[in-house]
């Protein structure tokens, strides 16, 4: 079976953060045709993504789809019993060359431990009878003895594990290469049926759009989610308020949606990592951290927007039923508090952002100015396009596993949540305000 090795590049993880909640917003803002078709496109990134799974097909309406599931199931299961027996293989080998080992150093033991016997005798009769001398001999005589035989036990035992041992290696090694066989072939079957559906996509998309009819009607599922789609978009745009709150209560709504479409990248990321895992043997070394960062940016950048909707999870049995200017009063009074915590937010974040750029790893132009060993006129000067393309250059701190992502850019996006946040609670006190003085 062909392995995996991909590391996710940097760069590519941050375009991929920026790039592509753009894109999918663009997409999701596009009129929605009267009679929606099958898409050429999208089953060509279906059949990238899900081709070992024949969910091309599936897409397509055809159950041709069900030929790749049996193949799939063969891989994984070959791959498991392949598992298995490299397992076995790695401690049978194990137990080989520990006996190998032990046969070794156990005779060379008795060896030198017999070839020594015959002069600690010598000296035991040469020394006076009841002397310490004599009774040292006696001593060193017991020990030689007692390694000769302590090693002609081992050696015993050694003998007994390599025989045992031995054939469990070659039944292993046997089953591991049936297995590989068989995973690599069910993998090339997959990979050729996925190639010539590459070539027949075009014509199936057609096939299927040629039997749909002339409107299609939509499901009772369906019908639903699209109310519902409507209402969550209506009840976003209810909170944006008027007067230049709005302006700040837009960016929040902006942000929340953007950060949203982050666990679609989830998803596509934890299948790469499922298939590198399970199909090609390949476990990756980014997959997880990426995506426990990218959350914890999530949830950083999403605290303006749930503020906003008041989507967080709060008490209100008796805030609920008060009228909306005695709730102003009352969040007017309680702001003290939520500006204490949003302040510190904003403040230790940027302590650990700073500090994080200030590291002494970092080796950039940035980093020495964030040290305080070159000014801001220097840094300027100083700023070229080589401490953003050199791989030498690193701006500051770096994660301890091997992917050794920058985590400074982290620490600054906890920067901006807190702002954010701190925006927003400049906003909704705004608000509350007008709502007292006006008593609207």
């Amino acid at each position: 079976m062909p392995s995996l090795d991909f590391t996710l590049p940097h760069w590519a993880y941050w375009a991929g953060l920026i790039l592509f909640p753009l894109i999918a917003m663009a997409l999701a803002k596009r009129p929605k045709p009267e009679n929606p078709t099958y898409n050429t496109a999208l089953g060509y990134m279906i059949l990238v993504t899900g081709g070992m799974l024949g969910l091309h097909r599936f897409y397509l309406k055809n159950l041709f789809g069900l030929v790749f599931i049996p193949v799939f199931l063969a891989i994984l299961i070959a791959n498991s019993q392949g598992a298995t027996a490299r397992s076995e293989l790695s401690n049978a080998a194990n137990t080989v060359r520990m006996a190998e080992g032990t046969i070794t150093r156990e005779t060379e033991r008795a060896a030198s431990a017999e070839a020594s016997l015959p002069e600690l005798r010598a000296d035991f009769e040469a020394a006076e009878e009841g002397s310490f001398a004599k009774r040292g001999a006696e001593k060193k005589i017991k020990r030689a003895e007692d390694r000769i035989e302590k090693s002609r036990a081992a050696i015993e035992q050694a003998r007994t594990d390599l025989a045992s041992a031995e054939p469990i290696e070659v039944v292993a090694q046997d089953r591991l290469a049936f297995w590989k066989s068989i995973s690599t072939y069910a993998f090339y079957l997959l990979l050729a049926g996925m190639l010539l559906d590459a070539l027949l996509l075009p014509g199936m998309v057609r096939r299927a759009n040629a039997t749909l009819p002339a409107r299609v009607e939509l499901s009772e599922t369906e019908r639903k989610l699209k109310e519902l789609e409507e209402e969550e978009t209506q009840e976003d745009s209810r909170h944006v308020s008027a007067g230049w709150t709005g302006h700040i209560d837009r960016l929040a709504l902006f942000c929340g949606e953007f950060v949203s479409y982050w666990a679609v990248i989830a998803v596509f990321v934890y299948y790469f990592e499922v298939i590198s895992r399970y199909v090609f043997n390949s476990p990756t070394n980014w997959a997880h951290e990426s995506m426990y960062l990218m959350f914890g940016m999530q949830y950083l950048i999403a605290g303006s927007y749930a503020m906003l909707t008041e989507s967080h999870v709060r008490v209100d049995i008796f805030y609920a039923p008060l009228p909306r200017k005695k709730k102003a009063w009352v969040d007017l009074l309680t702001s003290v508090f939520f500006f204490i915590f949003a302040g510190t937010l904003l403040a230790t974040s940027y302590i650990f952002a700073f500090d994080a750029i200030a590291v002494p790893s970092g080796n950039s132009i940035v980093s020495d100015w964030a040290r305080g060993e070159v000014g801001f006129g220097e840094l300027l000067s100083g700023f070229n396009l080589s401490q953003w393309t050199d791989p030498n250059i690193r701006w500051g701190e770096i994660s301890f596993n091997e992917w050794e992502v920058p985590l400074w850019p982290m620490k600054w996006v906890m920067v901006i949540g807190g702002l954010l946040l701190v925006l927003q609670g400049i906003s909704k006190l705004a608000q509350d305000l007008r709502a007292v003085v006006k008593g609207a």
